[in-house]
């Protein structure tokens, strides 16, 4: 059996999505339109956006197409690879994370946004946005729309607060487990589909979309997660393996927390 969060893995799980009758929409081309029985595709780069390069490569071979949201560091806003991705036919967006870098500061998270916003343009169009969630850091970074509204800079939707995920159902891969609720701190939407839990591999969401259960699905993925080389995948499944073991104890210390306080 092929090791879970492979590229070859991920091939299988593409296979699968243009044999159904879903119909493959960007985050934009959803919120534009609001279809039903449509998979959206998304992709958080938070590290390694030449991994985001070939999943879009092995997307454009099927005939699919995605959204890529780049966080603006020095390691993952490459040009080259970004403008090379939206050649492909995929949507750009911005990965934002400001009210990290202003430290909670919104006048100082605003002004990082429209320069940031700005920079990402310079290479595509760019008219979705999805906020980064650090699980070291105490801001909610969409937070920052409780103050502000994202329209006025051009934007017509946000990942997380544009799309009603009690109509969509919601798949990530983050902590290297689909939906799995013990290593997610801030990448948690609201959604009433009852099976989501049970979806522990690829394997089993590939079997969901072959039944076509949800009406409409959106599968987020983070490119840095899926390799074919072993050494790779093996440091990506070890560095994961920690990472995991860290969130739980920062839920259960806030948790811990809250509780003193009420």
């Amino acid at each position: 059996m092929t090791h879970d969060f492979t590229l070859i893995k991920y091939r299988n799980l593409l296979q699968e999505v243009i044999d159904t009758s879903y119909t493959n929409l960007t985050l934009k081309e959803f919120i534009m339109s609001a279809p039903n029985n449509c998979i959206i595709m998304r992709h958080d780069v938070d590290r390694k956006p030449d991994q985001a390069l070939k999943m879009a490569q092995i997307e454009n071979e099927y005939g699919l197409k995605s959204t890529y949201y780049f966080r603006m560091t020095k390691e993952v806003f490459q040009p080259e690879i970004i403008g090379q991705i939206a050649a492909l036919g995929h949507e750009i967006g911005y990965h934002y994370e400001v009210l990290d870098k202003a430290k909670g500061d919104i006048n100082k998270a605003i002004l990082i946004f429209r320069q940031e916003l700005s920079e990402l343009r310079k290479i595509a169009e760019v008219t979705t946005i999805c906020m980064h969630g650090n699980p070291l850091t105490p801001w909610v970074n969409r937070d920052i729309w409780i103050h502000h509204n994202f329209k006025e800079f051009g934007i017509i939707g946000e990942a997380y607060i544009s799309i009603d995920y009690n109509k969509v159902s919601y798949f990530t891969d983050t902590g290297r487990a689909w939906n799995s609720s013990k290593h997610s701190i801030k990448d948690i939407v609201q959604n009433n589909f009852k099976n989501k839990e049970q979806i522990k591999s690829t394997d089993e969401l590939i079997s969901l979309i072959k039944n076509s259960i949800p009406e409409n699905i959106c599968i987020v993925t983070h490119p840095n997660r899926w390799h074919d080389n072993f050494g790779s995948w093996l440091i990506e499944l070890v560095w994961q393996n920690i990472k995991n073991t860290a969130k739980v104890v920062i839920k259960y210390r806030r948790k811990k927390f809250l509780t003193t306080i009420f």
